[in-house]
């Protein structure tokens, strides 16, 4: 708020000043900055804004009096060594005949202090000039500088791009990486070869990828640069599944129970990694702290303000911050800077000052020995390749690798706007721009088309919103052979690499202050493997979580999966649940215990009839056979056998041929069974009937044809139920897993329940109506004790299937068969045993009674 307050007041005093010197004809301008700077001369300007000196001492504020210039102290030798590079590009773009021949380039560059007023007088002098009077301009015009490189703070590149904005004004920063200001609206003209730090947050998520970092610690300074970039990061990190321990700002007024409190936090975390944005005058203080509670064994990531700070590169900080890994801007190559950088003098021009300052910090000296005591007189020739200073070491050219690349690319656009031709130009009509009037916003449509390459082979181009490629250094901090920090390239964050890699790492390079020198761990959970999934633990971010194992029936087949998958419908999870198997399938085999015991039963019992219908035809003229109407036994024993064999239907695999034919059969064959047995149990009323003097005519109407003709009659009835009901309902194989979900039965869907029902319904009936006419006949002489035999065989019968109905209902899967096979050969086996076994008794081992006297003499003794 303050900033458009400021530049509200700055606007509006500049228009009044604009009316009331319209009047005279003439601009003046209404103050004179004071500003350490050099310059140079040239067909076009370039203006320049650096950090050479820091604002120490404050001017006391009065309202009653016009507030004092600021006096900058502590020279920063990198600052200026970014200042010379400047100086370094533009004279080589003069000598170089191939980039804007026949012009020549100047500059003027100017101080910023550290601070933003300073900074802020500094552009103001940049685009207005420092000509006292401007005559017969009406005060309009363009600047003296087509273009500024600088400022390197975020927060004076935010408040001076704001105004330089209004007139399109272009200003190429070579350090300021806010992400707010790729905001194309508020900033039209902000360019940067520096990426942003939504890419520099960017460069740093792919690190923490890399090892697998999810719980991190944040600190950040309480500026644009830092706000800014620990916003981007809070919202990157938990795109990747990341999540913060702690965030917490670093004060900037060295508050020590504020220090306190952070370190606090920092020991207190479960976080071994810890993520700074900020630069080392905020850190510092905070690592003070540190070093003297021993508080150690913390992976640092350092953001690229702080990346290369030779303040925290003591030996001192070996044990806190050791093994840091930090990403930094690209580091480039400048032919002959080294040589330049020794070659500067200092001259006596008050406008150039910024040389003669540096020279009596680097030697001690002074140019104006008025008011200084026991100094030396500087003589201009001193060397300075005896000196070991930051502005000789040209071995890390980071930022002013950028200042250089700045300097070109508006040099590369200046020179695409000369060369244009008219006719072909860019601008309404195909115009091209004024080259001698040159307006600013024509510079800029160049500047966001340059495209080129420099000596040391790094690419430059600016995308639509005036940011350079992402390409950051990973570095290391490893100690020394002296025991001090040495920085050390260990890889690369390229954003448009080639080979599709974006993160480029030498793992074996780097240096971990750990006892094991292997990469920390810092997470809040450990991994779920698979077949497990996350469960967030209630009040706690999302990295803090439980492995769940996945229920039954689905799996997860990736680490840290949040959700579980169910399997199709035809598998099911294996024991560890991280895939999916093919279901057992389960019907009752022949292979299995249970189907080789019943098929066994069913073939003895298939025996066992075959061996009674033997033995009855063997011995088929004797009383016992012959009175217990030989035919009707023939055709019981066939429709027993049949029973019997009806039960390997049911065993194996289903078929849809074997659906339709099981309960075919084995309906037709019991009704063909019971059947026969009514129609011998009237048969045996009947003798008994006609044996009587009032129902002598009773065996007229229970002949062999009649007898014949009854059993197919009630036979032929369930025969057309079993039509009707594979006609319109058939059953059909099945794969139910409903009884076990792991496992799919393989059972026969009975298709129509009715169909079903009315098949044993019938089956029921005809027992039923057997039982009791046999029941009824039961006191009959012994001579005719076959309805005995009948009564007790329609009991067990009748007992086995009321038995049947709710164990069959019961029972799962290939159970539910079993019983109904079992159903099948206990009533048969009843049938058979209490039917036939009496007579077999008789025939084999008591011949003598098989005879009609012995038979007919029974009978005589009850009577």
């Amino acid at each position: 708020m303050w900033l458009i307050l400021y530049s509200c007041l700055l606007l509006s005093c500049n228009y009044i000043s604009v009316v009331l010197m319209a009047r005279s004809g003439t601009c003046k301008l209404q103050g004179h900055f004071k500003l350490n700077g050099m310059s140079q001369d040239g067909d076009f300007l370039i203006g320049g804004l650096f950090e050479v000196q820091y604002l120490k001492a404050f001017a006391e504020l009065s309202f009653r009096t016009e507030p004092k210039l600021p006096h900058c102290e502590l020279f920063y030798m990198t600052g200026f060594q970014q200042a010379q590079t400047m100086v370094f590009a533009i004279n080589e773009i003069n000598n170089n005949p191939n980039l804007l021949p026949n012009i020549t380039l100047g500059y003027q560059i100017y101080d910023n202090c550290l601070r933003l007023g300073v900074a802020f007088r500094g552009a103001t002098a940049l685009v207005s000039g420092t000509e006292e009077t401007v005559f017969d301009l009406n005060c309009k015009g363009p600047p003296p500088v087509i273009g500024i490189i600088g400022d390197p703070g975020s927060t004076h590149s935010i408040a001076i791009s704001s105004v330089l904005g209004l007139f399109r004004l272009p200003m190429i920063s070579y350090y300021a990486t806010c992400s707010c200001l790729s905001d194309r609206k508020k900033y039209p003209s902000f360019f940067r070869t520096i990426p942003s730090d939504a890419f520099q947050v960017w460069a740093m998520i792919q690190i923490l990828r890399h090892f697998g970092w999810t719980w991190v610690g944040l600190l950040y300074s309480d500026d644009d640069y830092g706000i800014n970039a620990a916003q981007s990061f809070h919202q990157d990190v938990q795109q990747f599944g990341g999540c913060v321990a702690f965030s917490e700002i670093l004060p900037n007024d060295n508050n020590h129970k504020e220090i306190q409190r952070i370190v606090g936090v920092i020991q207190g975390s479960t976080a071994n990694v810890v993520v700074v944005f900020s630069t080392s005058s905020y850190l510092l203080p905070v690592v003070d702290e540190m070093l003297l509670k021993n508080v150690t064994g913390r992976q640092w990531i350092a953001s690229e303000a702080w990346a290369t700070s030779p303040v925290l590169l003591a030996q001192r900080f070996k044990s806190v911050l050791g093994g840091t890994l930090g990403i930094a801007i690209r580091r480039g190559e400048i032919q002959g800077l080294g040589n330049f950088l020794l070659c500067i003098r200092p001259d006596n021009n008050s406008q150039n000052n910024m040389v003669r300052i540096f020279w009596e910090n680097v030697f001690g000296c002074n140019f104006d020995t008025e008011g200084r005591e026991g100094g030396e007189i500087c003589s201009g020739q001193e060397d300075l390749s005896n000196t070991d200073t930051p502005y000789t070491d040209v071995s890390e050219l980071r930022a002013s690798y950028n200042v250089y690349k700045a300097v070109y690319a508006l040099a590369h656009a200046l020179h695409g706007l000369m060369k244009c031709e008219e006719g072909s130009g860019p601008f309404s009509g195909n115009s091209c721009a004024d080259k001698i009037n040159l307006k600013p916003w024509q510079l800029v449509h160049y500047l966001q088309k340059v495209n080129f390459t420099t000596a040391f082979g790094d690419h430059v181009s600016f995308d639509k919103n005036g940011d350079a490629l992402a390409v950051y250094d990973v570095l290391s901090w490893q100690p020394s052979s002296d025991g001090s920090i040495v920085v050390r390239t260990v890889g690369v964050v390229n954003e448009g690499a080639a080979t599709g890699k974006v993160l480029t790492l030498d793992e074996e390079a780097i240096y971990w202050n750990f006892e094991t020198n292997k990469p920390p761990r810092s997470v809040c959970s450990e991994s779920c493997p698979p077949g497990t999934r996350r469960a967030t633990r209630k009040g706690l971010p999302v990295c803090c979580f439980d492995c769940l194992p996945c229920a039954d029936g689905e799996i997860s087949n990736t680490t840290d999966a949040t959700e579980c998958i169910a399997c199709p419908n035809d598998f099911w999870s294996n024991p560890v649940k991280d895939h999916c198997i093919p279901k057992e399938v389960e019907f009752l085999s022949y292979g299995e215990p249970l189907g080789i015991s019943l098929t066994t039963v069913a073939l003895l019992g298939t025996c066992f009839c075959a061996l009674v219908i033997v033995i009855f035809a063997h011995y088929r003229k004797t009383p016992v056979v012959r009175s217990n109407n030989s035919e009707l036994s023939f055709l019981l024993l066939l429709s027993l056998k049949l029973c019997f064999l009806c039960v390997l239907l049911f065993i194996g695999q289903p078929q849809l041929w074997t659906c339709q034919l099981r309960h075919a059969v084995f309906g037709i064959s019991f009704v063909l069974c019971v059947s026969s047995i009514l129609v011998k149990t009237m048969v045996v009323i009947a003798v008994f009937k006609s044996s009587l003097p009032e129902g002598k005519s009773a065996m007229k109407w229970f002949g062999a044809a009649q007898q014949r003709c009854t059993v197919l009659v009630l036979t032929a009835l369930q025969v057309v139920i079993c039509a009707i009901w594979l006609l319109t309902a058939s059953p059909t194989p099945h794969k139910n897993s409903q009884y076990i979900r792991s496992i799919i039965v393989y059972e026969c869907a009975i298709g129509s329940v009715a169909g079903f029902s009315m098949l044993l319904g019938y089956i029921g009936l005809l027992a039923a109506v057997s039982f009791l006419l046999a029941f009824l006949a039961r006191n009959l002489p012994d001579n005719f004790n076959e309805a005995k035999f009948i009564t007790f065989s329609m009991l067990i019968f009748c007992a086995v299937w009321i038995a049947f109905v709710p164990a069959y209902v019961s029972s799962p899967g290939k159970y539910a068969v079993a019983v109904e096979i079992f159903a099948i050969l206990a009533s048969s086996f009843g049938l058979l045993v209490a039917i036939f076994a009496p007579k077999c008794y008789i025939i084999i081992l008591h011949p003598e009674r098989n005879t009609k006297k012995a038979i007919m003499g029974r009978a005589t003794q009850n009577k």
